[in-house]
């Protein structure tokens, strides 16, 4: 359960100040510039907070959306940058230290002659494994090792914590195994999806030819590849139905998996992984494994071969020659998302880098990048909205005092984490030179999956992160009841050291706000405080919860973000509940921060805290974006379009209908009865 998406945490790509102008400064935290005095704010404040900084913006070519988020993730990209140089220009670091390990990936990775005059050398022992096929027989061990390198084949495997017995591990099977962004696009008959599955085709086909076949016989493979994806698209779950915690529990032994799943030696495959026979596990969607082990035992093997080969190269593409890595952004950038330009070199490198070490990277990152002074400020505003959530529970009018006491207990045991990690990961088996950027890449995926695969059996590690330090976003996790907040996302706009309370609140308050009301979204609620999938709440309370929510999903339904599509109330439901709960908990602790009502306080440079605390939300939210790469995200993310997180929860909120005096009638004051309010 994150902010925002996962496209602007380290990988966003690099500042550009003809784009964005400089950074901001504490004195020009609500800066007049970028508002639109022209648009009524009760009409539609988005546009009033945002406008001027909307028309004055443009896009980056190397950019699929350019806002607040990867204004942030540039200036920390910058920081970045001059560590990896510095660092990756010394050759005599001690072997083995972070230094030595982060210096010699980045180098590996910016090494392009040798990684030109390497080839596809570095694939070939992976293909010759694919070739060595001799019946689909051999497909649990083949995957088995290719899950060793994260190396994909159809479907997932990690060790999380068990959800309805959170102190322990348990192996999880996901459905995969599609390369095109969610199963619809295989599915749906309108001529933009048919016309992407026919690009998506010629592309695999093209790459085929890069290995060396011959246009008719890579044309063949790459229709074969459609047709075997389709059939796992038609097997898969929907996103929608992805986020029922519930109906994705799904506990088996091996034996009930082994009848269920027939066609596929599951017993095999999990020995070579190293799991052991006896162990439990979650398989959270079981009519996608019995499709998948159907189609193990019933697709030809060359149809297996092909399968296998294309996902191998695709996620190896940015490891290879350039012809590779400019195929795979021509389809994936340029044609699904519509972005003109790949990004620079180091900055994919520094991505890589962030993703492989980023523990080590982090290290290197807060060193100069993070004051002892933010992380106590950020520990003051968690608790003052811990308070406030806790006084907004228990003043529930539609929840009953059974179900508030359990909620009540949930928030008192939330974990928080700020800035980076009490124990840093130990990177000491992970050998890396500056030899290969390809076996780098694969040492470093094969450490992790080690890594994870070791928690099997032991205590619940509850230091872990689940980001690295210098990414710009934040995040709730339910099984360990905690919210996590980087270093990265602690700077303007969402946070000042030194700005007012009402900026502050309407910033990163809004963030600490959002994740918390995350533990109590549609699907973090059914967690208990202890971090186990339990139901908490009495029925009647549940079935009052449910109204309410059921009008966010029709209130987001209702936004078109482009002419033929609107945004999925369903899909975005957990972050559409996060953000009206955040900022009305936000609020409710910067009128506590003020001793009065943010409204009628004294005014800074022309707005009253009240406005100030709205104007930064929407600050924070600004962005511009492609068509293209909006409608991806309209198919696949769970969070709807930055214009429609500020419209939507601001129009429900009767504290930014006072703030800018937003009548009954006008479009950011949403009738009563059709108004979500729920924490």
């Amino acid at each position: 359960m994150r902010l925002t998406l996962p496209a602007v945490l380290i990988a966003a790509a690099a500042f550009r100040a003809t784009a964005a102008g400089p950074a901001p400064t504490p004195g020009k935290a609500i800066d007049p510039a970028n508002l639109d005095a022209a648009a009524p704010p009760c009409v539609d404040f988005y546009q009033y907070a945002n406008g001027n900084w909307l028309k004055a913006t443009a896009i980056p070519a190397d950019k699929g959306r350019f806002g607040s988020f990867e204004e942030v993730a540039d200036r920390n990209r910058a920081v970045l940058k001059q560590i990896l140089e510095e660092t990756s220009a010394k050759t005599d670091w001690p072997k083995g230290s972070v230094r030595q390990k982060v210096g010699d990936f980045f180098a590996a990775g910016m090494d392009e002659a040798a990684i030109e005059k390497a080839g596809t050398k570095p694939l070939e022992p992976w293909l010759a494994k694919v070739d060595a096929l001799k019946s689909n027989a051999g497909l649990p061990a083949l995957l088995a090792e290719f899950h060793g390198r994260r190396l994909p084949s159809g479907f997932g495997l990690r060790i999380a914590q068990d959800q309805k017995e959170s102190t322990r591990y348990m192996p999880m099977l996901n459905q995969g195994g599609l390369g095109l962004p969610d199963r619809d696009y295989y599915l749906k008959d309108d001529p933009k999806s048919k016309e992407l599955r026919q690009n998506y085709a010629a592309h695999v086909a093209r790459t085929f030819e890069m290995l060396g076949e011959t246009p008719e016989a890579a044309k063949a493979k790459a229709d074969g590849i459609l047709a075997f994806e389709t059939k796992l698209a038609k097997a898969s779950r929907t996103r929608v139905e992805m986020r029922d915690p519930v109906k994705n529990y799904n506990k088996r032994t091996l034996a009930e998996l082994a009848k269920e799943a027939p066609g596929f030696d599951w017993k095999a495959y999990l020995v070579a992984v190293g799991i052991p026979e006896g162990q439990e596990l979650n398989v959270r969607q079981p009519g996608f494994f019995t499709a998948y082990a159907g189609m193990a035992a019933g697709e030809p093997l060359d149809a297996w071969k092909s399968y296998l080969k294309w996902h191998l190269v695709q996620s190896s593409a940015s490891l290879l020659p350039k012809r590779f890595d400019e195929a795979s952004f021509d389809f994936f950038g340029r044609t699904l998302r519509g972005v003109p330009q790949q990004e620079e070199r180091w900055k994919r490198v520094l991505a890589a880098t962030d993703q492989a070490l980023g523990e080590a990277l982090g290290q290197l990152y807060v060193e100069k990048a993070f004051s002892p002074k933010s992380k106590e400020r950020m520990v003051q505003l968690v608790e003052n909205l811990r308070a406030a959530l806790r006084e907004r529970i228990e003043g529930l009018a539609w929840m009953g005092p059974e179900t508030k006491k359990a909620a009540q207990k949930k928030l008192a045991a939330f974990g928080v984490k700020i800035g980076y990690p009490d124990k840093w990961r130990d990177y000491s088996a992970l050998e890396l030179t500056r030899a290969s950027y390809f076996e780098n890449v694969l040492r470093a995926r094969a450490f992790e999956e080690k890594r994870n695969l070791a928690k099997l059996g032991k205590p619940i590690d509850r230091t872990e992160w689940g980001m690295s330090p210098p990414t710009v976003n934040a995040y709730y996790n339910a099984t360990l009841n905690e919210i996590v907040f980087p270093a990265g996302i602690l700077q303007p706009p969402f946070f000042y050291a030194d700005a007012d309370d009402a900026v502050n609140y309407g910033g990163i308050g809004g963030v600490i706000g959002h994740e918390m009301t995350h533990g109590f979204d549609d699907s973090g609620s059914q967690y208990d405080a202890d971090g186990n999938l339990k139901n908490w709440w009495t029925d009647e309370d549940r079935k009052a919860y449910e109204a309410r929510t059921a009008l966010m999903v029709k209130q987001f339904d209702g936004f078109r973000a482009l002419p033929d599509q609107s945004v999925n109330g369903k899909l975005t439901l957990g972050e559409n509940i996060a953000d009206l709960g955040g900022l009305k908990v936000a609020y409710a602790a910067l009128a506590k921060a003020l001793g009065t009502d943010p409204a009628k306080a004294p005014p800074v440079d022309g707005f009253s805290p009240a406005q100030r605390f709205f104007l930064n939300w929407a600050t924070v939210w600004r962005n511009q974006i492609r068509d293209d790469t909006l409608r991806v995200n309209l198919n696949t993310d769970s969070h709807s379009p930055g214009r429609y997180r500020v419209l939507g929860p601001l129009s429900n909120l009767p504290e930014f209908q006072a703030a800018f005096g937003c009548g009954a009638g006008t479009a950011m004051n949403r009738p009563e009865a059709e108004r979500p309010s729920i924490w």
